[in-house]
């Protein structure tokens, strides 16, 4: 039996220690609250820069105009500006008051060739050159809105500097959906130029998509791998030309590319361990012959490989290498392969999953943050995530009352996006900076 003086005596530290807690704590949902107010005044602004962004969009690598516009924007915040990282990457450094971590904040901002048939006011009207054709420019995945809460997160957060417990670093980065042909862009040459290296050292990156499919005030997660590596394959099949009322007298590569795409369905379907995640090879071109009786000499086709696993993507590497080149041989033919890797898997670090959910909870409410399962889209988030912990979610930008079939998918002329979000987003960005640097939910 433990003597009652001995008792006091234990947990009297312990509960001056509890006690000591409570002011600190009460600071802490104070910041919160004023920075979810803060968020909710800031509502019309967030939503007029979403609308200039939609209404002037660039392509990748050619962002010149919004990167101008979010650098005065951080600028008149009093935030340290970094301008033309990665040829049109805006960089952001907001020094807290206090010490303690530096936090990294992620958008993209760059548009889609895709030519918009929404009959919103501010509806893209706008016209560039894809790969030397001439198309019309959309921000068809929501890259505009992505901007502007990342804008409104660096108003409120600047809006606290004397009480932020670290550094936040803002990074606005140009050509998410890939770079023309011949250049570098995106995460990859971000990285590459030392975002997560150079000034000050992030110890984590968050990062957030809206999804047109997804209800607003919904957040989606998923721990692990939550989008897929995307890589590109290209085979070539060699054969011998010949004319077609005589097939024997060459080695046909059309029928032999025929044989190819069936055998690389095989490799889904029967070769792979699904339950261990989704996986998916999809031929998306091929090309070969220019008259219809001749049998051309050979075949180009270009498809792309998904994988939500590492070890899974190297399997379908060697599995498309190996039935391609053996298809072709069987058959006289000859089939050269090249992979070229794209994006990592977007691997969202299972441990700071965890450490955050608590505060995902409290800004949307528990009934709607959503354990989602992964996807086989791709995100080029994936290569911050290599270097440091990241966790990437989704945000609903659906309007209420709709279902996901009855509304237009990312990367179309329709795409559509309820603006009432867009304050999650902003209070899911801030509350995760705040709450990281506070320490809360650590083991």
């Amino acid at each position: 039996m433990i003597q009652p003086y001995t008792f006091f005596q234990k947990a009297l530290p312990l509960c001056l220690g509890l006690l000591m807690t409570v002011p600190a704590l009460a600071q802490d949902s104070k910041l919160l609250a004023r920075a979810n107010t803060m968020a909710d005044k800031l509502e019309p602004k967030v939503i007029e820069w979403r609308r200039d962004f939609h209404q002037y969009p660039e392509l990748g690598n050619r962002e010149t105009k919004t990167a101008e516009k979010i650098a005065d924007h951080l600028r008149k915040l009093g935030i340290e500006v970094q301008t033309g990282v990665a040829h049109t990457g805006v960089v952001g450094i907001l020094k807290g008051g206090k010490p303690g971590p530096v936090v990294a904040l992620r958008a993209d901002i760059d548009g889609l060739p895709v030519t918009e048939r929404t009959d919103v006011p501010f509806a893209s009207k706008e016209r560039s050159t894809y790969n030397g054709q001439e198309v019309g420019v959309m921000h068809a995945c929501g890259h505009d809105t992505h901007i502007a809460m990342l804008m409104g997160a660096a108003e409120v957060l600047a809006g606290m500097k004397k009480d932020l417990k670290g550094t936040v670093k803002f990074i606005f980065q140009p050509a998410e959906e890939g770079s023309p042909v011949g250049e570098e862009g995106g995460a990859a040459l971000m990285v590459k130029e030392g975002v997560l290296d150079k000034g000050p050292k992030p110890e984590v990156i968050f990062g957030l998509h809206i999804n047109s499919q997804t209800e607003v005030g919904t957040i989606k997660y998923t721990p692990g791998g939550t989008m897929a590596s995307a890589d590109i394959f290209r085979i070539k099949v060699k054969g011998k030309q010949s004319h077609g009322a005589y097939p024997w007298s060459g080695i046909d590569p059309i029928v032999v590319s025929a044989q190819i795409i069936n055998g690389l369905q095989t490799i889904i379907s029967r070769q792979t361990q699904l339950p261990e995640g989704a996986a998916v090879i999809t031929v998306g071109s091929i090309h070969g012959g220019v008259r219809n009786n001749i049998i051309p000499e050979e075949v180009l086709m270009e498809g792309t490989i998904r994988a939500l696993d590492v070890d899974m993507q190297k399997k379908l590497h060697e599995k498309l290498k190996l039935t391609a080149t053996k298809i072709a041989e069987a058959s006289g033919a000859a089939a050269e392969v090249e992979i070229i890797p794209q994006t990592p898997v977007t691997y969202n670090d299972p441990a700071l999953t965890e450490r955050m959910l608590p505060t995902l909870h409290t800004v949307a409410g528990r009934d709607k943050v959503v354990l989602a399962k992964a996807v086989t889209g791709a995100e080029d988030f994936a290569f911050y995530q290599e270097k440091i912990p990241g966790l990437f979610l989704f945000v609903g930008g659906m309007s209420k009352g709709k279902k996901p079939e009855e509304v237009a998918p990312h990367h179309t002329p329709d795409f559509f996006i309820d603006e009432s979000g867009l304050t999650l987003g902003v209070k899911t960005l801030t509350s995760l900076t705040l709450n990281y640097m506070e320490g809360k939910g650590k083991r």
